[in-house]
């Protein structure tokens, strides 16, 4: 039995209905409920009697460290079987830390710990590293983002990670850490035992100097296959050292973000070479980066490759124009494999996009997201993208957000969503300004087709 609330505010008698209910629960979320240290008492007397409860989501409330004193308490009792626990901003300190790490040290049923955006700081992320390096901790996910954790949490962590061989995923994004402290986890990560999965270290303050750190990490541990690095400013000669270790055959890498990374369409070259050889590369996000029309180009010719199996592509905000839609349809006609598109916040055009839908009419074209937000579109591109929402059965999202497409547009579009060839379950037209009788007309669809989702 699964209990999932969220942003709701939760009175009393509510409460007591729900405790109830919570006693035969094998999962609880509760994020955005509003909930503060007096549920945590409740909520642990739940843990303590209910030992089906294997995960616990607490996300967006104001439990403050005497809520998780008293959550510690249950699950600090014999019979609690919790894995999963998610405690993401909830107002924590480094007092909660010494809490947390009694139970890091006595409960070998929690795998994943959940607790980032909470002032935590060093100091208290240290205590909770005293916890993993027990024997008993058996850890396996770790998420510390928003932590305001500095370059001094590399020692002990790295001390963690060298007791603790099951821990697969390490998220230290948006902490302060630098490249010193960079190099020196991930010396520390080449040296564990560990079989890390899934790394995060977006916004740490990475440059092209730890790149190559990064890339041992990337030759050493195959079981890597999640690596994110995004919002750092490794630029186009960090891509290249991470190039060395992603194209090692040992890498065996399925999801690469890079988002905001400073990298021009210089980089192409290698992110090409990339995509079209590295098989096991499933999802790629290049978002903010200036690629250009020629670095897209050089995209579009990996993607034509038979050994490419990208199945995500993230080009937003790419400074893309027209000019390079043509290789892009060219791709999407070619790439059975490509199901997600994001390229919105690119000058496509009109022309751009009726050169898009010639790809995606192909039959070879499997997309099922395509994302097409602020691309300068108007009515004029609506009727050809109707006649491929209308015929692409594979399409079940689609994204036209912040275009001024007006009524005459959103009429189009509303006629193919109305058509039973039409797949189309999820609409995104934000900020786009129509007439009441459009409005009207929307709510009508929405109707009588209950299983499309407009969203505005």
């Amino acid at each position: 039995m699964e209990l999932d609330i969220q942003c709701e505010e939760i009175s009393p008698s509510r409460w007591a209905e729900l405790l109830t209910t919570m006693k035969s629960c094998k999962t609880i979320r509760l994020d955005d409920c509003n909930l503060s240290s007096s549920n945590c008492e409740d909520l642990s007397s739940i843990i303590n009697t209910n030992p089906s409860l294997t995960e616990l989501k607490l996300n967006n409330n104001e439990l403050g460290d005497a809520g998780v004193e008293y959550l510690c308490k249950g699950l600090l009792t014999p019979s609690c079987s919790l894995q999963k626990l998610w405690l993401q901003n909830c107002n924590l300190t480094s007092a909660s830390c010494e809490t947390l790490r009694s139970v890091l040290s006595a409960q070998p049923s929690l795998t994943e710990l959940h607790v980032g955006d909470n002032r935590l700081g060093t100091a208290g992320v240290k205590v909770l590293c005293q916890g993993m390096m027990n024997p008993s901790c058996k850890l396996q996910k770790l998420q510390l983002e928003y932590c305001e954790l500095t370059a001094d949490i590399v020692e002990a962590l790295n001390a963690a990670l060298q007791s603790k061989p099951t821990l697969k995923e390490l998220s230290l994004s948006n902490n302060t850490l630098g490249d010193t402290a960079v190099k020196q986890l991930c010396q520390g990560l080449v040296e564990a035992s560990c079989n890390l999965e899934l790394l995060h270290l977006e916004n740490c303050g990475i440059t092209s100097d730890s790149c190559m750190e990064i890339s041992a990490v990337l030759r050493n541990k195959s079981s890597l296959m999640d690596l994110s690095v995004g919002d750092n400013k490794i630029g186009d000669s960090g891509l290249a050292l991470l190039c060395q270790g992603l194209m090692h055959p040992s890498c065996k890498i399925q999801k690469l973000w890079l988002w905001d990374c400073d990298l021009t369409s210089a980089s192409c070259k290698d992110l090409s070479r990339l995509i079209s050889t590295k098989e096991t590369l499933t999802e790629i996000s290049l978002i903010d980066n200036n690629l250009r029309d020629s670095g897209m180009e050089m995209l579009c010719q990996a993607l034509k490759d038979p050994k490419s199996k990208l199945q995500e592509l993230w080009v937003r905000e790419c400074g893309l124009t027209t000019a390079c839609c043509k290789a892009v349809s060219s791709a999407l006609s070619t790439n059975k494999h490509l199901k997600v598109l994001h390229i919105g916040e690119n000058k496509l055009g009109d022309a751009g996009v009726e050169l898009l839908c010639e790809g995606l009419m192909h039959p070879n074209c499997n997309i099922q997201s395509l994302w097409l937000g602020n691309c300068d579109l108007t009515a004029g591109c609506c009727a050809t993208l109707a006649t491929a929402m209308a015929t692409k059965q594979c399409l079940t999202e689609l994204d036209l957000s912040y275009n001024p497409l007006e009524d005459e547009g959103i009429r189009k579009i509303c006629e193919a969503l109305k058509k039973p060839s039409c797949n189309v379950q999820q609409l995104i037209l934000y900020d786009i300004l129509w007439s009441s009788e459009v409005d009207d007309e929307l709510r009508a669809l929405e109707e009588s087709k209950p299983e499309v989702k407009i969203i505005s």
